[in-house]
C-alpha cells in the first residue's frame, strides 16, 4: 500500500504541493485529476523520488520512502510511467519490454509469461517486436511503456497521463488494461485529464487545485461532486 501524508513539495524554493494527503490500496484504482498546473505530475515525481519533498511522509508498505533516490524507490517496488511515452528509442521493442526484467532477478519463466501477457493485451506490439522503438506511434509507445513496468511487476504503479499525445478511442484499452492488472493485486494511482473517460475504471477520485486537495470521493461519485454548486463554488 503507498501512502502519503502531509506532502509538501516544490522546485528549489518554488512550493508546488501543500500538505497533500492520500492512500492507494493494493488492488485499487487511485484517479488523480485537477487543471493543468494544480500539481499533479509534481506528486507523482515527488512519491517516485525524483522531487525531494520539503516536509511530510511516504511509505510503501509502511516503509518511509521519501527522498530515496528514484532508482531505489523502483527497486523498492513502485515504478513511475511518465508522460510523453517515455521508451529506449534505440533499442527495439522486445529488448525494451526485457529492460523491464531487471527487477525480476533471473525470473526467466515470469518473464517470458509477462511477455505473452503483454503482446495478448496490445497484439500490435507482438507483431512489431523487432522494429525500434522510434519507428513506434504515440499511442504504441505508450503501450510498450506500460507493458515495460508490467514486466517488472511492481507493487505500486504511478501512471502520469497515460492518454498524452494518444488519440482519445486508444485510451480505454489501455484503462482496461490497468483495471485487469489492479485485479491481480497491484496498487495504481492514475493522473489523467479525461476524467469522464477515466473513472469508470477507477475505484476511488481525488481532485488537485493550486497544489491542495480539493476533495476525494468514490469514482461512481466523481461526476456529481465536479457538477455540485458548493463544491463549484469553494
Amino acid at each position: 500500500m503507498l501512502e502519503v501524508k502531509n506532502l509538501v513539495a516544490g522546485y528549489g524554493t518554488i512550493p508546488v504541493l501543500r500538505d497533500v494527503s492520500l492512500t492507494a490500496k493494493a488492488g485499487e484504482i487511485l484517479l488523480i485529476g485537477g487543471e493543468n498546473g494544480a500539481g499533479k505530475s509534481t506528486l507523482m515525481r515527488a512519491i517516485a523520488g525524483f522531487n525531494k519533498p520539503d516536509s511530510g511522509e511516504i511509505l510503501l508498505d509502511g516503509k518511509a520512502i521519501g527522498g530515496v533516490a528514484p532508482e531505489k524507490v523502483a527497486q523498492s517496488g513502485l515504478r513511475l510511467v511518465l508522460d510523453g511515452h517515455r521508451v529506449f528509442p534505440e533499442l527495439s521493442v522486445f529488448d525494451n519490454l526485457r529492460m523491464g526484467a531487471a527487477a525480476r532477478r533471473g525470473d526467466r519463466a515470469g518473464f517470458n509469461n509477462a511477455v505473452e501477457e503483454i503482446y495478448s493485451v496490445f497484439p500490435i506490439l507482438k507483431e512489431k517486436q523487432k522494429l525500434y522503438a522510434r519507428d513506434l506511434s504515440g499511442g504504441q509507445q505508450q503501450m510498450l511503456a506500460l507493458g515495460q513496468a508490467f514486466i517488472a511487476q511492481p507493487k505500486v504503479l504511478l501512471c502520469d497521463e497515460p492518454s498524452m499525445g494518444l488519440a482519445q478511442a486508444l485510451l480505454p484499452p489501455i484503462l482496461a488494461f490497468l483495471r485487469r492488472w489492479a485485479q491481480t493485486g497491484t496498487a495504481v494511482v492514475i493522473v489523467e485529464q479525461h476524467l469522464a473517460v477515466t473513472a469508470p475504471y477507477a475505484d476511488r477520485a481525488m481532485i488537485i487545485e493550486r497544489g491542495q486537495v480539493k476533495f476525494s470521493c468514490l469514482a461512481s461519485e466523481l461526476d456529481e461532486k465536479l457538477n455540485a454548486p458548493a463544491v463549484a463554488a469553494e
